[in-house]
């Protein structure tokens, strides 16, 4: 499976060209490959305002970046200017490079709903400004926000003093980091719990970092993640909604946006936006906090908060929980009622119909008079298990009712059943499992008069066994070349398809649903669900009928261990259809769910693939007294066998609990290998298959690095001229300690990421120069005959200097130069510019993984000069250090070293290492290069 370099010509490029096609297209399955933008957009019928609010000296002065503010328009806006406020406090806090004005969906739509009910109540909505910091990538600022938002909310509770119904809490609302933010209050030593009474959070996410920069980041999390845990009785009225965007949030996947298991989960829920009632949308990273249908069932479910007597957010966590349960999860199709009468008067005026079959449908299109039907169930029991009922009527009002114990078919007094009811796109729907009603004597639907409304309402009694069916799902190696069929040749209103086997995240399917209907008259739309059991992920699609429709089967949460729920496929579909099944393996989708669950640790295996090659190098430095050059080391080296068996076996011993608890004792740091697996992130083959896309990406960054040397090296040498080599420098020199000195104190001073970026580019000129200075000296050696015979050859040699690419080119215009001293003089040149690219192609990684606190430091460069805390000080200390050793450094003096041999072996053990202790910690990431470059820097001196 692996090329070795040379054997085949242009092999090795087209392999590692592979690898990065199938990395590009699970990338391409993440970002491209989901649901159109279903969500409509907010808009503002009036000029938004954003009101700043003064705070306390003190406060403006420990955070000069950070401002509040409150949202208005119009006439409220100008009402609110003395801040004389009356309503209902919500704060929003935006994430990572939000902006305050991202509330104004939110203040909008609550102003609206205030002015429809004559602003019986309203909410005060205000917002954080936290200067659109990268709180995402750079971890030093949250303590500091978290701090912050506990000011915001003091001032906050201070402005209605005085005033009547005075609130004693804020109910936030956080976007991706905000939301952390507001579970770290909880942190705090000196925050009440009772300051805080709801937390909404959209595309938070709460258990891990989507990418962990910097262990502060890291730190945070463990801290909140912790203290969540420890207080689960202090919070438990605290009431927490974490919503989810879905697979089109590429940002935040939805599993990370889920709570953990641990905390209290009586009073949290986590719902993703496909499976909200009403929304039944996936939606971006951006588009979440302005999708109108969310923010719709957000509003409705605040105005249901508000307890009548206090005026303010009710303190009753168990009304709070049913209210979201009610807006967020199954939506009854009727308004919330805190205390619905389970008894209702059915006399009157109206038709009383009896209907005896077991199926039922009735149309209308205008009606002046409303209809009781009924179904007597003493006929219906013993052959039928399950009565189900869809209606097209989308009003508010109770429909399906019980009567028990009735004589005849009109009730005295019926039990309302509408709780039962499930709100699903354009009908209402409700199952009855008969069994659980031995009281009933009679089921009543009620149809209440319409103008002009067509509706449709359809019934049936149904066995349950009758219309479930498994279908099991085809193995992830069938690379959908299988498929499995199942023909439901039931013309019922429901069907329950059971995915067999289906629980595990690498898994990805395309289900193609196929309806044939008998009748070509109009009817409704099918709708199919795809319906997770162990978390609130559901999915629906809407279809036409008949038709052929493709659903996407993925998840979001892999199957807990202890459950055995099975997904399943529900289909509301027409009576007179019948539908074919066919769900085969999506191979785009399953690299899409590897990108999804673990693209963030790509950089780990990319630096694994790359240690190795720089060990090959030195051990080549070894063997023949050449360095390889990078491409054709990388080639050689890169074997996943040299990695994966070890990182298998370390997981399988630290799986030992005598050795679990050795290591727990020595205080050693956790292996993210082992954690991974324990989550049942760590599917078959995942490390595997990173391992080698780690190899591709690596191939071709290692392309494009040395064409951009050949680029730079050219443009140097026209533009300087440089003459020929230069003579060996000293490693250490006066003018080189005054270069270091100026960056230490730089790292020092101000940041520790702008020093090591000054660093690698002063690192890279001088590989571009020595670059040049070695192409100005082949091309004074290779000095041409004037015989024709010669001067062509010398010419057509010339022009293949000229056209190389890289190092190794160079190296091979120097074997034909006609000097031998000059030559040998070229070729050690040439090996210590080998070491240099590869020495590039390890910092580079670095560099870009310090970017977020240079920009971040940057970006708040007028507030404070020193970056604190630095996450990257201590690794410019140690670069600046190492780099102005080996910046001028020769394979010369390494190749009589005593320490060549331990540091030629040593980057295997430190690419294992990285696999190990990494993926869930980037922020280690350097010191597995800097330990290698380290025991370089001292093969040059000892």
């Amino acid at each position: 499976m692996w090329l070795e370099a040379g054997k085949v010509p242009g092999a090795a490029a087209v392999f590692y060209g592979a690898l990065a096609a199938l990395v590009l297209l699970g990338v391409r399955d993440v970002l491209f490959q989901y649901e159109e933008n279903r969500c409509s957009m907010t808009y503002m019928f009036e000029y938004p305002e954003y009101l700043k609010i003064k705070l306390p000296r003190k406060v403006s002065r420990r955070y000069p970046a950070y401002e509040l503010y409150l949202y208005g328009e119009g006439s409220y806006a100008e009402e609110n200017r003395n801040l004389l406020l009356t309503g209902i406090p919500v704060l929003f806090l935006p994430g990572n490079a939000g902006s305050y004005k991202q509330v104004r969906s939110l203040g909008s739509i609550a102003l609206r709903k205030a002015e429809d009910a004559d602003f019986k109540y309203h909410f005060d909505v205000f917002s954080v400004n936290f200067n659109e910091e990268l709180v995402a990538l750079y971890g030093g600022s949250l303590q500091r926000q978290t701090r912050f938002v506990h000011e915001c909310i003091k001032v906050i509770l201070k402005l209605y003093k005085g005033q009547g119904f005075a609130p004693r809490s804020v109910a936030i609302v956080g976007h991706s980091m905000g939301g952390l933010v507001a579970r770290a209050l909880l942190t705090l030593k000196n925050f009440k719990v009772e300051l805080l009474n709801v937390l909404v959070t959209q595309a938070t996410p709460h258990i891990a970092p989507v990418m962990p920069l910097d262990r502060y980041l890291t730190d945070f999390y463990r801290a909140v993640n912790q203290k969540w845990i420890q207080k689960a009785k202090e919070i438990k009225n605290l009431t927490t909604l974490s919503v989810a965007g879905g697979f089109r949030d590429y940002q935040v996947r939805s599993g990370l946006a889920f709570l953990p298991q641990t905390s209290h989960q009586s009073s949290a829920l986590c719902v993703v936006t496909s499976a909200i009632p009403r929304v039944w949308a996936s939606t971006d990273h951006l588009s979440i906090v302005w999708c109108k249908e969310l923010i719709l069932a957000t509003i409705r479910a605040f105005f249901d908060l508000i307890d009548e007597n206090t005026k303010q957010i009710t303190e009753d966590p168990q009304k709070r929980m049913l209210v979201l349960n009610h807006h967020f999860l199954r939506h009854p199709a009727k308004l919330y009622e805190e205390s619905p009468e389970s008894v209702a008067e059915l006399t009157g005026e109206v038709n009383w119909i009896q209907i005896k079959t077991s199926k039922w449908s009735y149309t209308v299109y205008n009606e002046s008079d409303g209809k009781y039907f009924t179904f007597p169930l003493s006929g219906h029991r013993k052959p039928y298990s399950h009565v189900y009922c869809q209606s097209s009527m989308l009003d508010t009002n109770s429909w399906i009712y019980g009567c028990i114990n009735s004589s005849s078919p009109v009730c005295l007094r019926g039990v309302d059943l509408s709780w039962k009811t499930e709100l699903l796109p354009t009908v209402k729907t409700v199952t009855l499992k008969l069994q659980e009603y031995p009281s009933l004597s009679h089921l009543v639907l009620h149809v209440p008069a319409v103008n002009g409304n067509k509706f449709t309402l359809d019934c049936e009694f149904f066995n349950e066994a009758s219309r479930t069916v498994q279908l099991p799902v085809t193995h992830l190696f069938s690379f959908g070349l299988s498929s499995s069929k199942i023909v439901l040749n039931s013309t019922g209103l429901i069907h329950k398809v059971q995915l067999q086997h289906f629980g595990q995240i690498y898994q990805a399917f395309n289900i193609l649903i196929e309806s044939r209907c008998q009748s070509l008259k109009e009817r409704k739309a099918t709708v199919y669900q795809l319906h997770i059991p162990w978390s609130y992920e559901d999915s629906l699609t809407l279809s036409q009928v008949p038709s052929s429709t493709e659903i996407s089967a993925k998840l979001h949460i892999a199957q807990p261990e202890n459950d055995t729920a099975v997904p399943s496929l529900n289909i509301y579909s027409s009576s007179d259809c019948q539908y074919e099944v066919i769900i085969k393996t999506s191979f785009l989708q399953v690299l899409g769910q590897v990108i999804r669950f673990h693209g963030g640790t790509l950089p780990v295996y990319i630096i694994s693939n790359i240690l190795l090659a720089y060990g090959r190098q030195l051990r080549s430095l070894i063997s023949t007294g050449h360095c390889t050059d990078f491409v054709p080391a990388l080639t050689k080296a890169a074997r996943p066998y040299k990695v994966e068996p070890i990182v298998n076996i370390v997981k399988f011993l630290l799986g030992l609990n005598w050795l679990k608890g050795i290591w727990d004792i020595l205080s050693l740091p956790e292996l993210d290998a082992v954690t991974l697996n324990n989550q049942n992130l760590w599917f078959p083959f995942v490390s595997l298959i990173l391992f080698m896309f780690g190899t591709g990406i690596a191939y071709w960054c290692g392309k494009l690095f040395s064409s951009f040397l050949r680029i730079s090296s050219s443009l140097h040498v026209a533009l300087a001229r440089p003459s020929r080599l230069p003579p060996e420098p000293s490693l250490i020199t006066r003018r080189r300690l005054c270069v270091a000195v100026c960056m230490f104190f730089l790292s020092w001073t101000t940041c520790g990421a702008l020093a090591i970026l000054m660093t690698y580019a002063h690192y890279t000129f001088k590989v571009i120069k020595l670059h040049s200075n070695v192409r100005t000296e082949l091309s004074v050696l290779d000095t041409c005959p004037k015989n024709s015979e010669q001067g062509s050859a010398c010419s057509k040699r010339e022009t293949e200097k000229s056209c190389a690419s890289s190092a190794d080119g160079l190296s091979e215009a120097a074997a034909a130069t006609s000097s031998p001293t000059g030559s040998a003089a070229v070729d050690s040149v040439v090996d210590s510019l080998k070491m240099h690219v590869t020495v590039l192609n390890l910092l580079t990684l670095i560099v870009l993984l310090s970017c977020p606190s240079f920009i971040y430091w940057l970006k708040n460069l007028r507030y404070h000069i020193k970056l604190d805390p630095d996450p990257c000080r201590s690794t410019a200390f140690m670069l600046i250090a190492i780099l102005g050793i080996l910046m001028d450094a020769s394979t010369t003096k390494v190749k009589t070293s005593k320490l060549l041999k331990i540091a030629a072996h040593l980057p295997l053990p430190l690419s294992v290492a990285a696999v190990v202790f990494a993926p869930m910690h980037l922020d280690r990431m350097p010191y597995f290069v800097i330990v290698p470059l380290f025991l370089h820097a001292l093969c040059c001196i000892v």
